[in-house]
């Protein structure tokens, strides 16, 4: 039996969405699941090297969670990766709007893919939208 496929649409900038999809990505990935993980719009400027991790919050969990002993999204980004095997994709679309070389990007990261192929491999698979 193969192991469950989950896929997370990353479009949001805010710490608190940020944050659960890494969650969602580093435990699902440690658990032995398929996770590809598609970065676009708001999320996508956050893996470029030297932005600064630090995302605004939504609301008053996220500034609780600012103050506490929280692992970082990016961090945990890159243990689903390290140790689970997941894949995170920056979204081509994106990297073109803000004017992004694959150079620019975070090493972790997977090669650009676009919206299609993403919803093409997505097919049958847990979707999570953040």
């Amino acid at each position: 039996m193969s192991s469950p496929k989950i896929s997370i649409m990353v479009i949001s900038g805010s710490l608190e969405r940020l944050q659960m999809a890494a969650m969602v990505a580093s435990v699902g990935a440690v658990s032995g699941n398929d996770v590809t993980v598609f970065l676009s719009m708001s999320a996508l400027s956050f893996f470029i090297k030297g932005h600064p991790a630090t995302a605004p919050s939504e609301g008053e969990f996220g500034r609780i969670m600012a103050g506490k002993n929280v692992p970082p999204f990016k961090e945990l980004f890159h243990k689903a990766v390290e140790l689970g095997d997941a894949k995170i994709y920056p979204c081509s679309m994106a990297m073109d709007v803000l004017s992004a070389k694959r150079e620019d990007l975070e090493p972790y990261l997977a090669e650009p893919l676009g919206l299609t192929k993403f919803l093409s491999d997505a097919a049958g698979s847990q979707v999570w939208t953040f």
